[in-house]
């Protein structure tokens, strides 16, 4: 199958955030996010359906466990030239396999419901590395869900879903534009919001050995370049995590693992 065909020409069109939000569907590209895709069989979280895998022969005689997994999944796989696996890609180095997958018809009510004791909420994050980092960091932690709130970048995007090395397929995972609305429903399932801000007066570590963050919470992470902006003062309370060394400040990642890790000593008994 060619760059030509009709059925790549629909999948590139995926690339795009218009026509992604169009078809309600996105592309999870390479080796392991392909495999996630159609292993995302859990009760946890709606199944992510696998409408085709597009692939090359190089790409099915590296990893021939996704033939096998297509096979009996009943997941259509086609092969594909190399250069229709390049329009696909958006790596340099493209592996040739990519899943055509339906995105999850969930929203924040709905990923709420079951009442997650560790919820994470990024706010207007604008970087797809960024974000599909952090729900990464989120599916290690433990966390129950995954909130985009406010000008987020798409979850879908393909940066992004890369980024999550598959962790997109473990986590329930919702967009809301409008961040009063998310913040309002974490209240509404009994989360304490707790912001990270670098220019808190609190810091992580008084708060964890204070018992602060021994109850059900959602993480609020902002942006690199802006913070929490004007949504800081809406939160139940802002923390830092200390800086102990001369190193200016933690990376979104990087703090959001120091924050998720904190919470989940406090609230998961089976790591206390």
């Amino acid at each position: 199958m060619t760059e030509r065909s009709a059925r790549v020409a629909s999948a590139r069109k995926l690339t795009r955030r218009a026509g992604r939000e169009r078809a309600g569907m996105f592309l999870a590209e390479g080796a392991n996010a392909v495999l996630e895709s159609l292993d995302s069989r859990t009760a946890e979280r709606p199944r992510t359906e696998v409408r085709e895998v597009l692939a090359t022969s190089e790409g099915l005689r590296r990893v021939p466990e996704i033939a096998e997994r297509c096979a009996a999944s009943g997941v259509p796989l086609w092969t594909i030239t190399e250069r229709a696996a390049a329009c696909l890609s958006e790596t340099v180095t493209p592996q040739g396999l990519v899943a055509v997958c339906e995105a999850p018809a969930t929203d924040t009510a709905t990923v709420l419901a079951p009442r997650p004791s560790l919820v994470v909420v990024l706010l207007d994050i604008a970087d797809p590395g960024n974000a599909g980092t952090v729900l990464r960091v989120a599916d290690a932690a433990g966390a129950g869900a995954v909130l985009f709130a406010g000008e987020t970048v798409d979850p879908y995007n393909g940066k992004a879903v890369r980024a999550s090395t598959g962790s997109l397929f473990h986590l329930p995972v919702a967009r809301e534009r409008d961040a009063d609305t998310v913040l309002a429903a974490c209240r509404g399932a009994g989360l304490l919001l707790v912001g990270a801000d670098g220019a808190a007066h609190s810091d992580l570590h008084t708060a964890e050995e204070s018992g602060r963050l021994d109850v059900p919470t959602a993480w609020v992470f902002g942006s690199e370049a802006h913070g929490l902006g004007e949504y800081g003062e809406r939160l139940d309370v802002t923390l830092r995590v200390p800086i102990y060394g001369r190193a200016e400040s933690l990376n979104l990642a990087t703090a959001a693992a120091v924050c998720l890790y904190a919470s989940a000593r406090r609230i998961r008994p089976d790591v206390k």
